[in-house]
């Protein structure tokens, strides 16, 4: 199955629950790529050997990756990292996250200002691109282990909303609106 992605219902019930609204509102991956959101279905099982990861981290230039396991037995300050995570913010970098194990949700903000939730599961590769208002949380689950890729040094720094005269901001708001967006040709 690939990825999910929905119009949120916003309320205040447990954020990691699905929020679909009623009727459900499904978002195809063209929408997301309009919005500079990229996917990739790989192997997780073999994440050391696999080609494709390997031709992704050389093609994109990510030298630096790490693993993240999120659950509450292995992160210290579990619920304040979360609700962290959860915060709305950008980073000046775009965020890549391969879901090696587990599943959560990944929100972003459409051309709309609508939440949309993208349910990353087992194989799931996205990148956010900088500027994109974001944020993440479990699911039900309450585990993923993630791996992260940067560019260089990995770099964390969160923006929390409003960053509308961040640089990055700036320039991920005029490729949105600036000129007419299109499906990314190098994910699938």
């Amino acid at each position: 199955m690939g990825l999910e992605a929905w119009f949120m219902e916003e309320n205040d019930e447990d954020k990691r629950l699905p929020h679909h609204r009623n009727p459900k509102e499904f978002v195809p991956l063209s929408n997301l790529a309009e919005l500079g959101v990229l996917y990739w279905h790989l192997n997780p099982k073999d994440y050391e050997n696999d080609e494709e990861l390997r031709q992704i981290r050389e093609s994109r230039g990510y030298n630096y990756m790490d693993l993240l396991d999120l659950c509450p037995e292995r992160v210290e300050n579990y619920e304040e990292k979360l609700r962290n995570f959860y915060r709305e913010h950008i980073h000046a970098d775009e965020e890549i996250r391969y879901c090696l194990e587990g599943s959560g949700y990944f929100d972003v903000r459409d051309k709309d200002d609508r939440w949309v939730r993208i349910w990353i599961k087992e194989g799931d590769m996205i990148i956010l691109p900088a500027g994109i208002y974001h944020r993440f949380t479990l699911d039900t689950g309450n585990y993923v282990k993630l791996m992260r890729l940067f560019i260089g040094e990995p770099v964390w720094t969160a923006y929390n909303r409003p960053q509308e005269d961040h640089p990055s901001r700036k320039e991920y708001t005029s490729s949105l609106f600036g000129k007419k967006a299109g499906v990314a040709l190098e994910a699938h």
